[in-house]
């Protein structure tokens, strides 16, 4: 894929919230000129560094993925598959961008939260269950047994763990499959698919064995985490019950210069082990020519460019802007002020209207339905996905039809988020029977869809969600008297839900119309 093309898909994801702020800004929601510079310019920095750091994927980081599970498959050794399984994710994870944001967010509102602690639990997580995953292709377990013997152990060890983990522990599953992890954990599956296949050990479900193996990835972090919040408060450590908000005080241009240094040195720290494991395979295992090194080499050091780039903007700009955007609408939603409708160049109003207290809360709801409609509507995972369905359906569920339906979805689901931040419910009342929906749908919906609908749970929860939408969640949380830590972690949890009950409902669809077709086809005369 070419750089033009990189740059298209994320320009389309990150421009629409920057239109969005933009116009929020200009009417109900000043920012002030200095944020909105720091926004603008903190968004063609994530722009830009996301575009390299999609390139560079393409071209130095997937083929060592894909190789690399071609080499393990064909040697037949399961104990070294499932070894190397448990680094690669381990060290894939690390480096993955999404989880670097979530980790600095949590440790923004948890000061007590270890990050490097927080990321380690959620890489060997991840390792865990791709082991887990690889296993289950090789013995032919059906995937719905295993998600859900590993979510009932998950809920219970969720309401085991601590109130300030448990949403964190939900986000951390759709934040690790980002664009980083999930090339190299779909190689190792599709891979480990394929060698059955030609084994002749497959059954009819091969074809299914190829996806699924990020959906039971992504439950590696939620366990993971649980079980670090169990330990710290155990060891009385990482305990932060009244946590402290982002200091999201107006630096000017010059934030972006000040936090490069720490940000070199965390993306170093993140892809370190990740240009060692490239190492040890091409070594020890895929021995790839000298000009496809030099390949490998480009494409790691234009995504260690893209990375910093990209968590450079990420932090100076749109955390900072979404946790300030959330603190406002989050102030005019519980404090009855008046509606402001038109301001002067000194940021002064000049013209307001009364509006019930009723209604302002409705409007802040409204808005957050507003970014998730739009945030997964300009994902470039969520065009990818949309496609795939309509393949495999035979063009049968229409890109449209799934593209509405997860816009859909994924708007209550936001909106959900921040009727939580303002009536401070529980997240288990959308978890519980979201999943328990979620699962019970394995039982009905064919097994490719369910397969890819489980895979899928992440790709609406892409950078825009971890970035700028948990961080206005954060800033509604803290500025309409709410904990942060309790009350705003779990958006990306409920995010990453939608596509798991969505995609199963059209797969059934899609089998009762095969069905009906199948039938009118019968009982027509030859």
């Amino acid at each position: 894929m070419n750089l033009y093309q990189k740059l298209r898909e994320t320009v389309s994801s990150v421009a629409p919230i920057m239109v969005l702020v933009a116009a929020l800004s200009l009417t109900i929601a000043p920012l002030g000129s200095g944020m909105i510079a720091r926004f603008l310019t903190g968004g063609v920095l994530v722009i830009i560094g996301l575009t390299l750091f999609l390139l560079g994927v393409d071209i130095g980081i997937l083929p060592i993925g894909e190789r690399a599970g071609a080499a393990l498959t064909s040697k037949r050794n399961l104990a070294l598959l499932l070894a190397s399984s448990f680094f690669i994710g381990f060290m894939i994870t690390i480096a993955e961008p999404d989880v670097q944001v979530l980790a600095d967010q949590v440790k923004a509102i948890a000061p007590g939260i270890s990050k490097w602690g927080l990321i380690l639990f959620i890489a060997a997580g991840i390792g865990l269950f791709v082991t887990l995953g690889i296993l289950r292709t090789v013995l032919s377990i059906p995937l719905k047994t295993i998600l859900i013997i590993a979510y009932v152990a998950v809920f219970i060890l969720a309401f085991l763990s601590p109130k300030t983990f448990q949403g964190v522990a939900f986000d951390s599953g759709g934040a690790t499959t980002g664009p980083m992890t999930v090339p190299f954990i779909m190689a190792l599956g599709v891979g480990v698919a394929a060698v059955r296949s030609k084994s002749g050990s497959a059954s009819a479900s091969t074809s299914d064995d190829s996806f699924g193996l990020t959906g039971i990835a992504s439950v590696g972090p939620i366990a993971a985490v649980c079980m670090y919040g169990i330990l710290s408060a155990q060891t009385g450590e990482g305990s932060a019950d009244t946590p402290e908000a982002m200091e999201q005080t107006a630096e000017g241009l010059s934030v972006f210069i000040r936090i490069l240094p720490h940000i070199f040195r965390e993306v170093v720290s993140a892809l370190a082990p990740l240009v060692t494991l490239a190492a040890v395979f091409q070594i020890f295992l895929i021995k790839m020519p000298p000009f496809q090194v030099i390949r490998m080499i480009r494409g790691l050091l234009l995504s260690f460019l893209g990375l910093v780039l990209f968590l450079t903007g990420a932090q100076g700009g749109f955390m900072p802007t979404g946790t300030r955007l959330g603190e406002i609408l989050g102030e005019f939603a519980v404090s009855g002020d008046k509606f402001v409708r038109v301001f002067n160049e000194a940021g002064e109003i000049t013209s307001s209207l009364d509006i019930p207290g009723g209604v302002q809360i409705a409007f802040l709801i409204a808005v957050g339905c507003v970014f998730g409609a739009v945030v997964v509507s300009a994902e470039p995972a969520v065009w990818v996905l949309t496609d795939q369905v309509e393949n495999i359906s035979g063009g049968t569920i229409k890109r449209k039809v799934m593209l509405a339906a997860l816009s859909a979805g994924v708007a209550i689901s936001i909106g959900i988020s921040m009727a939580r931040v303002l009536f401070g419910f529980s997240l288990w009342y959308i978890l519980v029977p979201g999943y328990a929906l979620a699962l019970a749908l394995t039982f009905f919906c064919p097994n490719l869809f369910t397969a890819i609908a489980f895979d899928s749970g992440g790709v609406a929860s892409g950078p825009m969600t971890s970035t700028f939408v948990l961080s206005f969640t954060l800033g509604s949380s803290a500025a309409s008297g709410g904990n942060p830590a309790v009350d705003a972690f779990g958006v990306i949890a409920l995010v990453a839900m939608t596509p798991l009950i969505a995609i199963q409902v059209l797969g059934i669809f899609f089998r009762i119309k095969s069905g009906t077709s199948a039938k009118k086809s019968r009982e027509e005369p030859k």
